[in-house]
């Protein structure tokens, strides 16, 4: 895993073979960060990273300058590697949590002005993210949720649709309120 830009950037870190999850690929992440540069006040907005996997996306935002970034992730050994990764980087504005996405989701009374969720492809509650995320006010007003998607979903028609980016097999939806 690569922290792209920031005051990590250019870091690496081994990912265990045996991981499981899905990461974003480099090219995907530098692509959707150069987007957001355009619109985001890194030092201004706290973020919340859905389905973290590697917290790739999470230290990204990290390293960008956000204040607090929240991480979580229910796989164990993907949580222990996120807390590994924040402890190398001695950085304590990177929340690390063990459990279930939609958990949280229900449960957090916090709000964020950033909130990026990369859910298993093959999970059937990925066409409910957005909606979810809405109806549960847990984004800030003016603020930016993005979904990492397979390109067999179009979220074009949905009232918060954004736009949409798209990187090899990787598609990035936006949505703002």
């Amino acid at each position: 895993m690569r922290i792209i830009s920031g005051i990590y950037g250019r870091r690496r870190f081994s990912v265990p073979k045996n991981f499981r999850a899905r990461p974003t690929t480099d090219l995907a992440k530098e692509n959707l960060f150069n987007v957001l540069n355009n619109f985001i006040d890194w030092e201004e907005s706290e973020v919340l990273d859905l389905f973290s996997g590697t917290g790739s996306i999470g230290f990204e935002f990290l390293s960008r300058g956000c204040p607090k970034v929240t991480c979580v992730e229910k796989d164990g050994m993907h949580y222990a590697f996120i807390q590994k990764v924040a402890k190398e980087l001695n950085d304590e504005n990177l929340i690390a949590i063990k459990g279930d996405a939609f958990t949280y989701i229900f449960n957090t009374l916090q709000q964020f002005d950033i909130i990026f969720a990369d859910p298993p492809y093959a999970l059937s509650e990925l066409p409910q993210i957005p909606e979810l995320i809405f109806s549960k006010k847990i984004l800030k007003e003016d603020g930016l949720l993005i979904l990492e998607h397979p390109a067999n979903y179009s979220f074009n028609d949905h009232p918060y649709f954004f736009q949409n980016r798209v990187y090899g097999s990787v598609n990035f939806s936006m949505f703002k309120e």
